[in-house]
């Protein structure tokens, strides 16, 4: 009999994507930059070449991507505000595993569903009535805004 203990994920440093297979990429260019974080959830904004931070129960596009973006636009580590009018890579594929970001007070298991917050963060969701985005691979307490978690992406 082999070893049952499950080994834990380790998050990656300086990037959001640890697992890329069945990776969507587009260029978008930040509207507003209010809350755009690379592994924030994106919503579609004025024009169909502009994104916006999706809000609570918003109907996300993709995540903020970091190193799929051009170097001349991204920031200098995966916590830096994207700026306004700059051009960044929106990701999606269900399956793909990457850094999404836990609102504050959320307390989520391995496992659990999760859903849209203000912010384009994540917060635990109530499946059957709440829009699911992602499932958490990771157990994580979260106190502060923008937590880092590793979460598998349903959009």
């Amino acid at each position: 009999m082999g070893d049952t203990a499950e080994t834990a994920q380790v998050q990656p440093t300086n990037q959001i994507v640890l697992d890329s297979k069945g990776i969507h990429i587009q260029t978008k260019r930040i509207e507003t930059a209010t809350s755009v974080y690379p592994g924030t959830l994106v919503l579609m904004g004025t024009n169909d070449d502009e994104i916006v931070t999706c809000g609570a129960a918003g109907e996300a596009i993709g995540w903020l991507g970091y190193e799929q973006t051009a170097k001349t636009y991204r920031g200098a580590t995966i916590d830096t505000i994207a700026v306004i009018d700059t051009y960044h890579a929106v990701i999606n594929g269900p399956g793909i595993i990457l850094i999404g970001r836990l609102a504050s007070g959320q307390t989520v298991d391995k496992g659990s569903r999760l859903m849209a917050a203000a912010a384009g963060e994540l917060s635990g969701a109530t499946v059957g009535t709440d829009e699911v985005v992602a499932i958490a691979e990771e157990s994580k307490a979260s106190t502060a805004p923008l937590t880092k978690i590793l979460v598998r992406s349903l959009i």
